[in-house]
């Protein structure tokens, strides 16, 4: 007979496995809504209208995407869901990818409430394509790029794709993927918001998610980081993830521990793709980290902000090298250990007036963490009570290449 601690362990996989799975019943209840595809094939999404040329033998699966051009991928009137979004193109170099201008509106709004770079939004983040598949994102083959984030509108939806790079799009296929269907009292707009900074003060932190105010849900964040080499082979990824949540000012009320912990590692960031978390690229001093806030929703009822702090670490005599070499970094934190091989209290090198120089030779030997400047970049991906926000529109493409 198995032990009790195997029985609740058995148990415990059952219960997870029930709550992981949708319930049987949502795949044969029926719903009141009406499936329509959006594509070159059938551009309006009308009833009874796909597949027109040709005598209906695939007459326009694919079109150009010429330079300075804007396509429309979706625009509808009426209430719905957009359910998914499938795009490929022949051309899929970091340069193009981050060139591409991908715009979402809802009902009939002037500005976008998703304004990003194509490849940065579905997961490409930095321009590296990789075979992977999240809860949200896919890319199966390293070809394609796929979304099935639920995107609800009430009165219209508006897709369009802008060629602001210097490459002709020879083949451009996509598919949008929506039900039409109303929506209740509560329901919330998706949005993405997708910044980069290359430089900033030493301390000052990295907004993820710039302030917004409104009721809404913070859903989760791409993020890439593109090392400074000046840092040599030092840790770039100390920095704690800040949430500030209906008010928070000078602290946050959620706060994370190293941008590794942040997407589920730990002492360190390999490659991998989890269902809610993950890090698609870590060589060549450029790191991609996603985190989905899913199973630990963020919800907000006034405002939110979302940051991570600019910091890194190395052993305190390589601190002193690299800042000897000339990389701007101060002094965070110093961990060190006893004679006896115990170890001591953390240094709370901040706190201290001055902040000592990184030789001190009053200092210990140990671990030393710094703020430093990398070039970071994030595409926030959350829902908010309205189809627009005060954000900033997307930089100029000149901006988001710069450095590629």
């Amino acid at each position: 007979m198995p032990s009790r601690s195997t029985i609740l362990i058995l148990l415990s996989m059952l219960i997870f496995s029930c709550q992981s799975s949708p319930p049987n019943d949502e795949l044969f209840s029926f719903q009141d809504s009406e499936p329509r595809w959006a594509s070159f094939e059938n551009p309006t999404a009308a009833r009874g209208a796909g597949g027109t040329l040709n005598k209906g033998a695939k007459g326009r699966p694919y079109e150009r995407l010429e330079i300075g051009e804007i396509k429309t991928l979706l625009d509808i009137h009426g209430s719905g869901v957009v359910r998914r979004i499938w795009i490929t193109l022949s051309e899929r170099d970091p340069v193009t990818l981050r060139a591409l201008r991908l715009d979402m509106y809802w009902d009939g709004a002037h500005q976008p409430a998703v304004s990003v770079p194509l490849g940065d939004f579905f997961g490409d983040i930095l321009g590296h394509s990789t075979a992977f598949e999240n809860a949200l994102f896919s890319d199966p083959e390293g070809r394609s790029f796929n979304c099935n984030i639920p995107m609800p509108f009430r009165d219209g939806a508006r897709i369009t794709l802008t060629n602001e790079g210097n490459k002709q799009v020879r083949l451009l296929f996509y598919d949008v993927d929506l039900t039409l269907e109303s929506h209740d009292a509560d329901m919330l707009y998706f949005h993405a918001h997708w910044r980069r900074e290359r430089d900033a003060e030493l301390g000052v932190d990295f907004e993820i998610l710039p302030h917004i105010q409104g009721r809404g849900r913070f859903l989760g964040t791409h993020l890439g980081v593109m090392v400074d080499s000046i840092y040599e082979d030092t840790w770039w990824g100390e920095g704690e993830v800040k949430v500030y949540l209906d008010g928070d000012t000078d602290l946050p009320t959620l706060c994370g521990t190293g941008a590794e912990d942040y997407p589920g590692s730990a002492w360190g960031l390999g490659e991998y793709a989890n269902r809610y978390q993950g890090c698609l690229h870590g060589a060549d001093n450029h790191h991609t980290i996603y985190r989905y806030h899913i199973p630990d929703p963020i919800f907000f009822n006034a405002d939110c902000r979302v940051t991570i702090q600019r910091m890194g670490g190395a052993v305190k005599s390589k601190v002193v090298e690299v800042r000897d070499k000339g990389a701007r970094l101060e002094p965070v934190t110093l961990g060190y250990y006893h004679e006896d091989g115990s170890l001591a209290d953390m240094l709370l090198l901040q706190d201290m007036e001055p902040v000592p120089d990184p030789a001190d030779p009053s200092l210990p030997d140990g671990w030393m963490n710094f703020f430093r400047i990398d070039d970071y970049c994030a595409t926030a991906l959350f829902y908010l009570d309205r189809p627009v926000s005060d954000l900033p529109p997307l930089a100029p493409a000149a901006e988001r290449t710069a450095g590629f």
